[in-house]
């Protein structure tokens, strides 16, 4: 799983057919801090997420074609929008 933030969204009037009615989201891994790294990439959205949402994405091919239930080609599918990041530190 990968922490995002939606940055971006794409239009795409033509495509293979198993891609129709789905929303296609440019996303950016951000750290836990909000603090962006690491290139963008396209994820397929099944949480309705939005621009400027904080996300989390399944990011793994198989895990992906898994939760669609059907042969399809991607790699990334946001699975969540995410309300808050909480990080509770018990060491030294």
């Amino acid at each position: 799983m990968i922490l995002g933030r939606v940055i971006g969204s794409i239009v795409s009037t033509i495509k293979d057919d198993c891609f129709h009615g789905e929303k296609l989201l440019i996303v950016r891994p951000v750290d836990v801090d909000g603090s962006p790294h690491g290139g963008s990439f396209i994820s397929l959205d099944r949480a309705n997420a939005g621009k400027g949402d904080l996300v989390l994405v399944n990011k793994e091919g198989g895990g992906a074609k898994i939760m669609y239930g059907r042969l399809m080609t991607v790699q990334a599918v946001i699975v969540g929008v995410v309300d808050q990041v909480q990080i509770e530190y018990t060491g030294n």
